[in-house]
């Protein structure tokens, strides 16, 4: 019985001692990427870090400030600033990719990331082994909520808007005819949204929320496929 009870006193200190860890991780990869810049790259990702993405839409000047030297250095320093966010989100993207799927090596992915014209789309597959909700319900597994966790605080560093699309296969047995693929799909997002919000994210930042059942599966796999069982979360930059 002793040993039944430190057990469970104990169980969760995993997920804080893990959360810590992959914060000073992407700090780390950060700081490391930035220092290995050029100096226009290292200015941009200065005015980045100050005002997310807003450089990309500037028209008021160049990234270096002062006064207008002609077109042609406002187009170079938007340019410069258009590769610096780039660069960012795909540094971004990758380290991602590694913090979600790093127990998955030789199985399949947890997550996929996809830089956009508009920002960075992550697709957290409900998979068997890291399933992100309960079987057939919108109740978030401890996988799923320690993922959302990381999620919450790079949108709320960033400063990011959150778009959260619900998914489900069409083979979903519900076995409830008053709730259907179109319940559980909004009622998944819904969750991931509640959970981004309670970690980090601030509730003005979250622009829509979206159930679309088993309508958009995935790529040219068919209806029933596993992997259309699945919540996107895009993040895209304050405009």
């Amino acid at each position: 019985m002793a040993k039944k009870k430190k057990d469970a006193h104990h169980g969760g200190a995993w997920k804080v001692a893990y959360a810590d860890f992959v914060t000073a991780m992407m700090a780390l990869f950060m700081v490391l990427w930035i220092c290995a810049q050029d100096k226009k790259i290292m200015l941009a990702t200065s005015k980045y870090f100050k005002q997310p993405f807003s450089s990309v839409s500037d028209r008021s000047g160049g990234i270096l400030g002062g006064k207008e030297s002609g077109s042609s250095n406002k187009d170079e320093s938007r340019e410069t600033a258009t590769a610096a966010n780039l660069a960012f989100l795909n540094a971004l993207a990758s380290e991602l990719n590694k913090m979600i799927n790093a127990r998955d090596v030789l199985e399949e992915k947890a997550a996929d990331m996809q830089v956009t014209s508009d920002g960075l789309k992550i697709t957290l597959y409900d998979r068997t082994k890291h399933a992100i909700f309960k079987k057939n319900t919108a109740e978030i597994t401890d996988w799923g909520q320690l993922t959302l966790q990381n999620l919450a605080w790079i949108i709320d560093r960033n400063d990011l808007k959150v778009y959260i699309d619900g998914h489900t296969s069409s083979g979903d047995d519900l076995k409830n005819p008053n709730y259907g693929p179109w319940e559980l799909s909004a009622d998944r997002a819904n969750a991931a949204r509640r959970l981004l919000v309670k970690y980090a994210v601030n509730a003005q930042k979250i622009e829509r929320v979206t159930g679309y059942a088993a309508t958009k599966p995935l790529g040219n796999n068919p209806g029933d496929a596993s992997s259309n069982e699945r919540i996107t979360i895009s993040l895209s930059a304050n405009r």
